[in-house]
């Protein structure tokens, strides 16, 4: 059995050595305390480490768009930013609204052994919004969906999303819901305000999602159920998720690295790579989902990781498809935007990337606390390090990175699956 020995880590702040046997944690002892004999060491003095990171909305597109993102290399993508499960979504060709193709996806996730790939199951049969699909199917097949999605498309129905709801109450089942009332977003192009009248591009109002995030809490309130928000993006959807959850209601919520980071202006380029769905919104509502994520309201960062091959992105605004890179670098910029500014500590990072995003999605085995006998699922790194985002040197296949080019802090130094480096030099 291999042994690992990372010495002299960071852990909340205190320094200790980690030692790895197999695929678990064996020791946290004192630093410089753990038996090295026989053992790897990876002198990590500069170092923190971290629950492996979990993503609870990643579109590794296959099957049907390979030409975009593989199972295996959207997950080798996603060891490189320090994540060791990320939850695949429905919107496939075909979609994964049957227990065969999802039982696909997540066998695809483990023959590329990057890391911990749990299927999305779509809500309704096609995404078609017409009548629910293989639900319990699903959460009974071996991949043992517990997150629903038509992600890319609203449940716009009440009483489906109602039945949706209901439904999954019988497995503990969670319904993620994209919030974009599709009448109000006909054609729209960017977020409706100052900049989506300055550059002449039909505008996507707030109002389209925080109507959508509005009624849901409600119904999941009626029916007793669990609601996670996929990709929050307004002000006003802060403020309600909020309200909600001060009324005991079961909403969970997630917001995107570049919702984070980035605003509307940057459309005033054209360049179709600040091309997303929900839009860049205003520097209020950053402000607003900074706010939120820091005091709990918001519960995770999800990267909404969307590749699109070339021809898809480098063409004109209104033809070009919606979406962006954001596996490898979504530490870096929840580092940039709530590290640096004080609004996160390390814990809260762990809390908000790991721990909340695996609970929400009922898995077992990740975002756990570093302890011994808990499964060496890790990600260390070096918060004194700064990074130039290089689009080519990125490992997804696709490349509509927002970031190319920026400085941004942090670097991985390493990332274990269940004891085994899928991302450093030993990988």
């Amino acid at each position: 059995m291999s042994t690992t020995v990372i010495r002299d880590v960071s852990i909340n702040g205190e320094r200790r050595d980690v030692v790895i046997a197999g695929e678990s944690i064996a020791e946290v002892v004192a630093s410089g305390s753990a038996d090295t004999a026989g053992a790897t060491v990876i002198e990590a003095r500069s170092l923190i480490v971290l629950p492996g990171l979990v993503d609870l909305h990643t579109h590794l597109r296959e099957p049907g768009r390979e030409d975009a993102e593989t199972v295996e290399t959207g997950t080798r993508a996603a060891a490189a930013g320090g994540f060791t499960a990320v939850h695949a979504m429905a919107n496939t060709d075909p979609v994964a609204d049957t227990a065969g193709v999802v039982e696909q996806v997540w066998r695809l996730g483990a023959q590329a052994g990057y890391c911990d790939v749990h299927p999305v199951g779509a809500v309704t049969v096609g995404l078609a919004g017409q009548r629910l699909a293989e639900l319990g199917a699903m959460a009974d097949s071996a991949a043992r969906v517990r997150v629903f999605s038509d992600d890319g498309k609203c449940v716009s129905d009440a009483l489906l999303m109602r039945r949706a709801l209901e439904y999954v109450k019988a497995f503990d089942g969670v319904i993620a819901q994209h919030s974009q009332e599709p009448r109000l977003t006909e054609d729209a192009q960017m977020n409706e305000g100052v900049m989506s009248g300055v550059l002449g591009l039909k505008g996507w109002p707030a109002v389209a999602e925080e109507a959508i995030i509005a009624r849901d809490v409600l119904l999941t309130e009626h029916v007793d159920s669990r609601l996670h928000v996929c990709h929050v993006s307004t002000a006003g959807s802060v403020d309600l998720i909020r309200w909600a959850k001060s009324r005991g209601i079961r909403v969970t919520a997630e917001v995107t690295p570049h919702h984070l980071m980035l605003t509307d202006d940057l459309v005033a380029t054209y360049d179709p790579v600040y091309k997303v769905n929900p839009p860049l919104r205003t520097a209020a509502d950053v402000q607003a989902l900074r706010a939120g994520l820091a005091d709990g309201t918001i519960d995770v960062v999800a990267t909404d990781h969307a590749p699109h091959p070339s021809e898809d992105k480098d063409c004109e605004w209104q033809a070009a498809a919606m979406g962006m890179l954001g596996l490898e670098t979504a530490l870096a910029v929840v580092a940039e935007t709530m590290v640096v500014t004080g609004l996160l500590d390390w814990a809260g990072v762990a809390d908000r990337m790991s721990i909340a995003p695996a609970r929400i999605g009922r898995l077992e085995g990740q975002g756990r606390p570093i302890a011994p006998g808990e499964p060496a699922n890790l990600v260390l790194i070096d918060p004194a390090a700064r990074t130039v985002v290089t689009a080519s040197a990125l490992a997804s296949r696709s490349r509509n990175t927002p970031y190319a080019g920026l400085d941004l802090p942090t670097r991985i130094v390493a990332t274990f699956l269940r004891g085994r480096r899928t991302y450093g030099s030993d990988a």
